[in-house]
């Protein structure tokens, strides 16, 4: 019988300790941690073998779960160790063996204060209505800032909140509310069809994972139109992307329908990068899109080009582009310069930007 993981080597306590994101398992090399966003070999643990790799992927799965991995050769699912972490896991094969890679997801959710989040995200936490996306690339926070969210939501208001995952990260507790979590595999085949059976379970807040097809899309508008607040995350690296995003999706004589129902139903983009910390550690960085009554009208009239000068002198709304949140960061000495240039979508604006002040 397999050795539980988590006593085999200690390498998941070392996660938490490092403050490791990320452990990679490959046979015929050590372990490797990623840290602050960079790989780092453990070059003092020895290179696992390929029975190793198998013996750890037996010991961390059901047999419900091999057997998916068998007919897919790939797998993505939650494993837990007691008084540890959770930890998101993915699985798939290479060269004939297997490649593993866990994501650290702490036990207890941090607040929006505690990360350091913009205070806004408290407010389109509670809007009672309408959707939110949480955008960025593959390890930039997502499902992070979301879980700071709907912590707050649960928190400070009454609501039914069924959030649908792939998998289930973070857990959280009923406290104000009711909090139904449903797993995509475990506890409904996909987004879709959970989507529209959670709009029959008298949901208040529904959170859907991630947006990857065009019925859940379209499932996810309709929910908002009905008068449910919906959350959910996309990978696109801006505001801009993301609307044009959600509406490419669409046959084209579909879009300028989904225009107009996307302008009523919006309430907001929150598009995220994770930079390096000056002394350790890492920060998220937002552009903020707010569903004004001038950007709902871009997004009808298809002028997606135009959001970024409206997020430039949006402040006053909640408002701000990616290279706006880079120069604070600068000023404030939470990040350099060379960080910020090379995480920027436009070096030469931010440039500028940090010499007129």
């Amino acid at each position: 019988m397999p050795i539980p993981f988590s006593t085999t080597s200690g390498t998941l306590p070392l996660m938490v300790d490092t403050g490791a994101s990320d452990l990679h398992l490959k046979s015929s090399v050590p372990p490797v941690l990623r840290i602050d966003g960079m790989l780092i070999p453990q070059e003092k643990l020895p290179p696992l073998s390929t029975e190793e790799i198998e013996g750890i992927f037996v010991s961390i799965t059901t047999p419900e779960q091999r057997n998916a991995f068998a007919k897919e050769m790939e797998l993505d699912f939650a494993y837990t160790v007691p008084e540890l972490a959770r930890f998101r896991v993915s699985a798939l094969r290479q060269k004939g063996t297997i490649s593993l890679a866990l994501r650290l997801v702490p036990f207890r959710v941090f607040s929006i204060d505690e990360m350091g989040l913009p205070q806004i995200l408290k407010l389109l936490a509670l809007k009672p209505r309408g959707l939110i996306l949480v955008t960025g690339t593959t390890g930039s926070g997502k499902s992070t800032t979301l879980a700071a969210m709907i912590n707050h939501l649960n928190e400070n208001e009454r609501r039914h909140v069924i959030t649908i995952e792939d998998p289930i990260e973070f857990v959280h507790e009923g406290r104000k509310g009711i909090m139904v979590q449903r797993d995509l595999g475990d506890d409904t085949k996909s987004f879709a069809t959970a989507l529209v059976h959670a709009l029959r379970h008298d949901p208040d807040v529904i959170v859907v994972g991630e947006m990857r097809d065009l019925e859940t899309i379209a499932t996810a508008i309709t929910a908002a139109e009905m008068g449910r607040l919906v959350l959910s995350t996309l990978h696109t690296v801006n505001a801009a992307q993301t609307i044009d995003r959600v509406i490419d999706v669409f046959p084209p004589a579909q879009q300028q329908q989904i225009r107009f129902q996307l302008s009523q139903v919006l309430e907001a983009v929150l598009s995220q990068i994770l930079l390096r910390r000056i002394g350790g550690g890492r920060v998220a960085a937002f552009e903020i899109l707010i569903a004004t009554p001038a950007v709902r009208n871009l997004i009808r009239n298809g002028k997606t080009f135009q959001l970024p000068s409206v997020m430039e002198l949006g402040s006053n709304d909640g408002m701000q582009t990616l290279n706006q949140a880079l120069a604070d960061l600068i000023r404030r000495r939470v990040i350099t310069r060379e960080e910020a240039m090379m995480k920027s979508n436009d070096p030469e604006q931010l440039r500028k930007l940090l010499q007129s002040n």
